[in-house]
């Protein structure tokens, strides 16, 4: 036998319709590519499966199973010793009276035939205790406490997958889960981009696993009538979906933690991934999560939520090319519809793409291969395929297996699937070729059939090592932010160890003072005072260590001092977000306003101003009070809902008469700032706006003055070529004057031509023409010289006049005060808030020293 395969069966001979020795090994890293189960009631199915997942812990595989009929349950009906007292409880007593046998004798016939199927299949009883050892099997029942009890409403937190680089994917599963809890409640059908209550809830879980922020149902509830956000899309909450009818969404949801059907939705193991694969150990787990008693719709949230944690731990895994883990689904009807989108399909439409990558293995059943998504199994690469109940079954197969195989011979298909017998199975995977036909070994564990709901307890003791181990993610969480006192207690202090070596801190309470003592030696009780109806109640974080207590009480430790206990002194939480909206001056801001109120008036009066909260952000209000905590009883107004309920008005109205905020204008120049903006950006902005406005004035006023320039400078360069040429004739004019006066000297001598006295005058009145000419364009230049000056000193002080003029403007700020709109206060927590103390015994008495306080 190869050790490193699957044994599933043994060879069939269609020809000789016998089974022949031959066995048949299945490779289980072909079991990446995903495996399709199909046959009808009777075909031998279950067991095909019980021994593909029998294999699978004997390689030391995990897996976890869904198991909506009850079937899988089997897994844990393992019997090494293969004693009739064994099989006896499992047995139908009805079926057995029937038959006309007594339960000994049905149970003693049970043993022996299991004894010889088993040997007759080569599994020998050391492969059979080898089972029992190889995994550790547990059945879990979600909304149930028959088997182990799983916590799904509990907790809706982000999985270990960091928001960035997993947007897509961690979007998808949220629509997945939103879904699916919108269906748990009624909402089915939902369109994700069309339902307000799908859109308001993906975006209330997209706040809290963006930011790291933690939720479960009562926050998700509480976030419904208080949203963290004034937007979706373009339009305000309140446009989009009013606060009357989130409060509708939010009873609807709150319903589900008020039914005490639904206590058990939040007891149990979390669904922690990881805890249900492996032991602290070591050892693989295979976790069967029975469903077959819920409802439909609980069922398709379970399942949902579910395969989505799967996926996300598959996420956080290296890539593998061996299989890693399985993820049994043992039917798919309804979950993987060719038609339909249920929450469930996205998930696993991702994982038969993508979980190859990961090492891990998906195996999905059905007896009704008409109304599953083909398409989306074209991804499987092994299709066990057994006896089917209608042509219309085998058709809408060979539809698939054509999908997953474009070469399949369709017709040599049909003829092999319609010879099928019973617990004989076509296997066609696409890592070996050619269709194999084999019949199934004989199951190492005693199937029963399915089982009821009311089986599950006895069905769980069979496997008491499942129960005896922490889950391994326990063991190395880290630990809850509150301080276990179980630890802490007897703590004793040597002097020299909490001898101060700082300088003391101002104190933020007044110094620690001999407790109030009760019958036990400490003041308060450890039971809750019940607070009134419809109250919210707040645990303030345990933040300052022992040390720092003292440090902020302001004085030295005790030296034989020690924690005896966390007490818990009933305050006000009040706190509101304060949005001031104003698009005119382009105001957008949000404000908190928190107070706590520890000194409270019995008639309900409340100086709000008198009590700013003063420590961590409310983010990192606890759940739960600390280990071993004691409560002081409830005063008056926190023992009173009438009391509360016109506090909450008053603080309300407290808010919208003291809260406001300045923003700054510019009027003249129309640019306006909230309080977010600083002084200087605002002034810059100014001055932007106010330089851009002058340039635009400058340039209008200036244009009249730059044409006459232009004007102007064209005609003194006209003038100056002018003066140029003139200046060039009148030097050649004196020339010929000087030259034609030669002329006539030399006539009169005799020598050369004889010159006339006109024709020297001619020249001279030419000359002086000339001369005119030059003095009159450099007159002309100077008077355009003249008028261009006064037009540029005109210009100069137009522009120095603007200049201080818009600088001017740039000065005239002032503060607008805005007031908020009562629609725009938003208290988003207001109840009692349990402040805790350290109480410290030493030197005979039990002092309070503050446990929480400015960080």
């Amino acid at each position: 036998m190869k050790d490193t395969h699957f044994y599933l069966g043994r060879i069939f001979d269609p020809a000789s319709a016998q089974v022949t020795k031959q066995p048949l090994y299945y490779n289980p890293t072909d079991l990446t590519t995903h495996a399709v189960v199909t046959g009808m009631t009777g075909s031998g199915k279950t067991g095909l499966c019980i021994s593909l997942m029998e294999e699978a812990a004997l390689q030391g595989i995990p897996a976890i199973l869904i198991d909506p009929k009850g079937d899988l349950t089997n897994l844990l009906l393992h019997f090494p010793e293969l004693a009739p007292a064994d099989f006896s409880p499992w047995l139908d007593a009805d079926t057995v009276r029937r038959q006309g046998k007594s339960l000994e004798q049905a149970a003693s016939e049970t043993a022996e035939r299991w004894r010889s199927g088993l040997a007759e299949w080569d599994i020998t009883p050391e492969r059979i205790r080898a089972l029992a050892n190889a995994a550790q099997y547990s059945v879990y029942t979600p909304g149930s406490d028959a088997g182990k009890q799983v916590s799904v409403l509990s907790s809706l937190e982000a999985p270990d997958l960091p928001w960035e680089g997993n947007k897509e994917i961690l979007r998808e599963k949220i629509s997945s889960t939103v879904t699916a809890l919108l269906g748990l409640v009624g909402l089915n059908d939902v369109d994700p981009l069309r339902s307000r209550e799908h859109i308001l809830l993906s975006n209330i879980f997209e706040d809290a696993w963006s930011n790291n922020k933690p939720l479960d149902m009562t926050e998700l509830v509480i976030k419904v009538q208080n949203p963290p956000f004034d937007k979706l899309g373009a339009f305000p909450i309140e446009n989009f979906f009013a606060a009357k009818e989130r409060t509708d969404l939010a009873m609807t949801l709150n319903n589900i933690l008020a039914s005490p059907g639904f206590q058990s939705w939040r007891e149990g193991q979390p669904l922690y991934i990881p805890d249900f694969l492996f032991s602290p150990d070591g050892r693989p787990r295979q976790t069967v999560f029975y469903t077959a008693h819920l409802s439909e719709g609980e069922r398709m949230f379970f399942t949902t939520l579910l395969i989505s944690a799967f996926e996300a731990w598959m996420r956080t895994q290296s890539g593998s090319t061996s299989l890693r883990a399985i993820l049994y689904f043992d039917e798919i009807f309804g979950y993987l519809p060719p038609q339909s989108n249920p929450p469930s399909k996205t998930p696993l439409l991702r994982m038969l793409k993508q979980a190859r990558a990961f090492g891990v293995g998906l195996v999905l059943a059905t007896q009704n291969p008409v109304d599953v998504d083909y398409k989306a199994l074209s991804n499987a690469g092994s299709w066990f395929v057994g006896k089917l109940q209608t042509e219309r079954d085998k058709q809408r197969l060979l539809d698939g297996l054509q999908g997953a195989s474009a070469d399949l011979d369709r017709n040599a298909y049909d003829k092999i699937i319609s010879g099928l017998g019973k617990r004989t199975f076509l296997l066609h995977n696409i890592h070996t070729g050619q269709p194999v036909l084999f019949q199934t070994r004989w199951a190492m564990n005693f199937l029963a059939g399915p089982l009821t709901r009311a089986q599950i307890p006895a069905l769980n003791r069979l496997h008491p090592a499942a129960d005896s181990t922490q889950p391994a993610s326990r063991q190395n969480a880290p630990s809850n932010s509150q301080p276990d006192l179980s630890k802490l207690q007897p703590i004793s202090f040597s002097a020299a160890e909490l001898e101060p070596d700082f300088e003391p801190m101002p104190a933020v309470a007044a110094a620690p003072a001999p407790a109030a003592k009760t019958a036990n030696g400490l003041p308060g009780t450890q039971t809750r005072p019940h607070a009134p109806n419809g109250i919210a109640e707040f645990f303030l974080p345990v933040n300052y260590s022992i040390t720092e207590a003292w440090r902020a009480a302001n004085t030295n430790p005790s030296p034989d001092g020690r924690i005896e206990a966390i007490l818990y002194r009933p305050t006000l939480l009040a706190a509101a977000r304060v949005r001031f909206f104003d698009r005119r001056y382009g105001v957008d801001s949000e404000i908190p306003r928190i107070v706590l109120v520890e000194a409270l008036d019995p008639r309900g009066v409340v100086r709000w101003e008198s009590s700013p909260y003063q420590g961590p952000g409310l983010d990192k209000l606890e759940r739960d009070a600390s280990p071993q905590a004691r409560y002081e009883s409830l005063p008056a107004p926190l023992s009173d809902a009438r009391l509360l309920t016109n506090l909450q008005r008053d603080f309300t109205d407290w808010v919208y008469r003291s809260t406001s905020v300045n923003a700054r204008a510019n009027q003249a120049l129309k640019v306006y700032a909230g309080p977010d903006v600083s002084a200087a950006d605002f002034r810059k902005a100014c001055a932007d706006t106010a330089r851009d406005n002058r340039d635009r004035e400058i340039a209008k006023m200036a244009a009249t003055i730059d044409r006459q320039l232009n004007t102007l400078q064209d005609r003194l360069r006209r003038e100056e070529r002018e003066l140029t040429q003139d200046q060039v004739e009148y030097e050649q004019r004196k020339w010929e004057e000087r030259g034609n006066l030669a002329e006539i000297g030399a006539s009169v001598f005799g020598i050369g031509r004889k010159k006339s006295l006109t024709t020297q005058l001619t020249k001279n009145r030419m000359t002086q023409q000339s001369k005119a000419d030059v003095e009159q364009s450099a007159q002309a230049i100077q008077q355009f010289e003249q008028q261009i000056a006064e037009l540029q000193a005109r210009r100069a002080q137009m522009v120095e006049e603007s200049n201080e003029r818009w600088a001017s403007i740039v000065n005239q700020v002032s503060e607008i005060p805005l007031t908020p709109k009562k629609s725009d206060i938003f208290v988003e927590y207001f109840g009692i808030a349990w402040k805790p103390c350290y109480l410290v015994s030493g030197s005979g008495q039990v002092q309070e020293i503050p446990a929480f306080g400015p960080e």
